[in-house]
């Protein structure tokens, strides 16, 4: 079996409805700050299962714009995994906090909450403002647990989902609790780069379930204004001596405080809501894709740990790890296969090294990391393209 087009690790799908619906927004008269963003929020935190939603520019703001509205400040320590792209250590850094970072679970890949607790154990009462945790590849971090810990040392919590819309755990009751849906994390987190689940270009998303950090959200993503007529207007000081918000004229407005420029276009949010009509015929493509390869790779000899078949996994990325990974890497880009590496541990990288990290710090990680390699992973990977994935890898190894 040959086949010779490209495959990558990740790669969007872009359906007729999704064209005709970026048409349509592009034949109206709002391009941006239109209906349609509205809509993508109130639709996605549906889906979600959350309260409130706040659209933005990308998850790298999400991220931001979270750290902003529970106040961190210069100094404070946070908690997160080095397993991850680096923004979700980096939007820490750019409130002036400090990033604690935790070892991972070598089975799950997830951070490991044993790790933070013994962060915290040892601090004294206020070192840390917060913990930041990642639903690595998909799979859905078990928050109760977490908030557990938060609420015994007066933490918040954001949940990093980028990876897991649709993604869940099973509480302690035997629920289902889907990722982002605010009850465990104060704020969470998601992406539509375009290899996510949903793909807007760029674009992100928050979800909460608290109204005062959606307001707060609301101004911080459009330079900390607020409009004469917005329902959330809170400043005592009304211009002109207006009495309320009823008697604003329509050119009034207030910046409250010191925001971005991090809000969607209308043209990113219709191609989100078109998108997120298929997201669950998504999901399932995925899970039964990573069932192929978790059947095709269990007990090989050269397979150390893999990501497996998880309930509630949402498989943004299917992970094997693996001896003389260099080794495969190499040879699956000899065969048109794109693999990719996630990730280099943050605490590696050289600017958290010249915040005094180094290597065997976080051997867990470390561990992971030079084993690590993703396979192609999404809805439209045809069978016989999976089928050629695992038999290069079978090939290599001589299996």
């Amino acid at each position: 079996m040959k086949i010779t087009s490209p495959i990558p690790y990740g790669k969007q799908y872009i359906s007729e409805d999704d064209l005709n619906a970026v048409q349509e927004v592009l034949r109206s008269t709002h391009l941006t700050q239109g209906p349609k963003i509205q809509e993508f929020e109130e639709k996605f935190a549906a889906y979600i299962g959350a309260a409130y939603a706040v659209a933005t520019s990308n998850g790298t703001a999400s991220l931001h714009l979270c750290t902003m509205a529970l106040n961190v400040k210069n100094g404070q320590k946070v908690i997160t995994t080095p397993i991850t792209f680096a923004a979700s250590a980096n939007c820490v850094r750019y409130c002036g906090g400090e990033v604690v970072f935790a070892d991972i679970d070598p089975q799950t890949y997830l951070l490991d909450i044993s790790s933070v607790e013994k962060l915290l154990e040892a601090a004294s009462p206020g070192t840390y403002a917060g913990i930041i945790p990642v639903d690595f590849a998909g799979r859905a971090v078990n928050l109760e647990a977490f908030k557990q810990l938060a609420t015994k040392y007066n933490l918040w919590i954001i949940e990093d989902a980028c990876h897991a819309p649709g993604g869940y755990f099973i509480d302690s009751k035997g629920n289902k609790q889907l990722c982002g849906n605010g009850k465990f994390a104060d704020l969470s987190i998601f992406s539509f780069h375009p290899v996510k689940h949903i793909a807007c270009g760029e674009g992100g998303m928050v979800t909460t379930n608290n109204l005062e950090l959606f307001k707060q959200l609301n101004r911080l993503r459009s330079h900390g204004i607020t409009k004469g007529d917005d329902q959330y207007i809170n400043s005592k000081d009304f211009a002109a001596g207006i009495a309320n918000a009823a008697d604003f004229p329509g050119w009034y407005m207030e910046m409250q405080q010191l925001g971005y420029n991090y809000r969607l276009t209308d043209i990113q949010a219709a191609l989100g809501i078109s998108q997120l009509t298929r997201a669950d015929q998504g999901l399932e493509r995925r899970r039964a894709i990573a069932a192929n390869y978790f059947n095709a790779f269990n007990e090989k000899p050269f397979v150390l740990n893999q990501s497996g078949v998880v309930e509630g996994h949402a498989y943004h990325l299917y992970i094997l790890e693996v001896e003389n990974r260099l080794g495969l890497y190499n040879y699956l880009r000899q065969h048109n296969i794109y693999a990719q590496i996630h990730y280099i541990p943050c605490h590696l990288m050289p600017y958290y090294r010249q915040q005094g990290w180094n290597e065997g710090d976080l051997p867990n990680a470390e561990a992971y990391y030079r084993h690590c390699i993703s396979l192609p992973m999404y809805p439209t990977l045809t069978d016989l393209e999976q089928e050629f994935v695992i038999d290069t890898i079978n090939k290599f190894y001589h299996a």
